[in-house]
């Protein structure tokens, strides 16, 4: 039996589902690929939708996925989600804040689009090493980083539906 959560997502009618899964990710192709396969029996069915959606994604579809992702350390206002898969940066001082934006502006000016990793569970320091050593990378390179990267964050967002109490809207 899938947990409450996955339950509730995969009764709700197609525009809540739709709007649910947009907080998941930004990329249009991907919420519909999502939704176009409910119901899902398990969370593991769910993430398995999802890598297969993520591999699907063309540059554009990466694009619109990736515009809907703050800059590391430059979390939205009023945005729980982002507050919380960036609290590794919350403890930064500011030299590590400076650099950080100081990168994710060279970053962003070499391939068009904000620095993008799986940033919960890591540290400030271990995000700075890690965009320094990506920046290097060619843009196709990068780009299948960055899929990769989705691919953690969008586990770890369907995760959080999957797992939502009763009570909890999807």
């Amino acid at each position: 039996m899938p947990p409450a959560g996955l339950t509730r997502f995969n009764a709700a009618d197609d525009a809540t589902a739709r709007a649910a899964l947009h907080e998941v990710c930004a990329s249009r192709a991907w919420g519909e690929r999502i939704l176009a396969r409910r119901p899902y029996a398990t969370t593991d069915a769910l993430f398995a939708a999802n890598d297969a959606a993520m591999a699907d994604l063309t540059a554009a579809d990466l694009a619109e996925a990736m515009a809907g992702h703050p800059p590391i350390g430059r979390p939205k206002p009023g945005d729980p989600t982002s507050h919380r898969e960036q609290s590794g940066m919350a403890g930064a001082s500011d030299a590590l804040k400076a650099e950080l934006l100081e990168l994710n502006l060279a970053y962003q000016k070499k391939f068009g689009h904000v620095f993008l990793i799986c940033a919960s569970g890591r540290t400030g320091e271990q995000m700075r090493d890690a965009v320094r050593h990506r920046i290097d990378n060619t843009p196709d390179h990068e780009r299948e980083i960055v899929r990769a990267e989705l691919g953690k964050i969008n586990r770890i967002r369907l995760t959080r539906i999957a797992e939502h109490a009763e009570g909890d809207a999807v």
